[in-house]
């Protein structure tokens, strides 16, 4: 196909309009670049858009909280934060800067004022925080905090006074007290929430109320639930939902250095968790069978109920919903397409309804809506 070259951009896609308002972008490691799409919710399809070169091994990807800009974090050296302008009108990404960062770089988030990004190290078991200017752009580092082994995500709670950061090799979640007007982080009393044995806790998410996490254990493909005390910042849990049915037929997981050599045994990989707007949905993804699973949230008590699982892309590492809760964009490292599900708000069920041409290792996704 001919291409058409738009802010530094490959064009892909036909018959755009400036008219779509939904925008999904998916990085791609291998190609080292970021596929950007338009999700027609009436038609419900997902259209090809651009691509736009980031750098080898891009990742993980936060949007700030006006949507404004794309964060990408790049895991290979010099290891960096790139930020991109979001252009509302056509979806089209351009860069404003980039700022060094301490480590490879597994989760990127911003808080919730914008004004800092947080990332979380695996390979070097840390956690550090970056500021971001006045124009949107992350700049270098600005404090660096050793954490427990191998830190995998990083949240800054609702009210934006405390953070969050899962250690899956020592089974822990990390609790701080965050400045949001200095962006320092510091450890809170107690310094840490454990989670079951052997869970090997990944990624997490706030409940839309505020008043949970939902943590996935990415050895055991359980969800823990932890209540949230917004007057000390600290998580107590509450209830440990099991994720992989026997039909699977997948033991426990363990963290893949630890594999030994020549031993294929298919085992739990579990890898991202999403809740629904409304809060009455659970999802998470498992790499190994490339499976969604569905839970259901009780808003009241905040424990889960495992209710089914779908079949999707190859190797689910990132997937993602839309702000409607209708519709989900999954993403398979080892598939080369992008799938596009409409999720049934009566019961939750995934039904794939379309999906676009995908990147060498695609692995992040992020969705971001404009008022048209």
């Amino acid at each position: 196909m001919a291409g058409i070259f738009l802010m530094g951009a490959t064009l892909l896609g036909t018959g755009l309009t400036a008219q779509a308002n939904t925008y999904v972008y998916v990085s791609n490691a291998d190609d080292g670049a970021i596929t950007s799409y338009i999700l027609d919710r009436a038609a419900g399809t997902l259209e090809p858009l651009e691509t736009t070169t980031a750098g080898e091994g891009v990742m993980p990807m936060a949007v700030s909280p006006d949507r404004h800009y794309l964060y990408a974090s790049v895991r290979s050296e010099p290891f960096r934060v790139l930020t991109y302008r979001i252009d509302r009108e056509t979806g089209a990404l351009s860069q404003q800067g980039s700022g060094s960062l301490p480590a490879s770089m597994p989760y990127i988030e911003s808080d919730q004022s914008g004004a800092y990004l947080f990332s979380a190290s695996y390979s070097d078991n840390l956690v550090s925080v970056s500021p971001i200017d006045e124009n949107g752009v992350v700049g270098d580092a600005q404090q660096t905090v050793e954490t427990g082994r191998n830190a995998h995500a990083i949240h800054a709670s609702p009210d934006n006074r405390y953070a969050f950061a899962s250690n899956l090799g020592d089974d822990r979640l990390a609790q701080f007290r965050f400045d949001a007007e200095t962006g320092r982080l510091e450890s809170n009393d107690p310094d840490a929430a454990g989670t079951p044995d052997d869970t090997g806790p990944r990624h997490f998410v706030f409940s839309p109320n505020g008043r949970y996490v939902y943590l996935l254990g990415e050895f055991s493909g359980a969800v823990t639930t932890y209540a949230f005390d917004a007057s000390n910042g600290t998580l107590t849990q509450v209830s440990d939902e099991p994720g992989i049915v026997e039909s699977l037929n997948l033991d426990q997981g363990m963290a893949r250095e630890a594999i030994p050599e020549g031993d294929d045994t298919p085992r739990i990989w579990a890898a991202d968790i999403q809740v629904t707007p409304d809060g009455r949905y659970v999802y998470t993804s498992e790499r190994t069978s490339s499976v969604i699973s569905t839970f259901e949230a009780n808003p009241d008590t905040g424990e889960l109920t495992y209710l089914n699982y779908l079949e999707v892309e190859s190797q689910p590492r990132g997937f993602q919903i839309d702000e409607t809760g209708r519709y989900m964009v999954v993403t398979g490292q080892r598939d080369d397409r992008v799938g596009l599900y409409r999720i049934d708000p009566e019961n939750g069920e995934l039904t794939r309804i379309d999906d676009a041409p995908a990147g060498k290792n695609a692995n992040w996704v992020e969705i971001v809506s404009f008022e048209g």
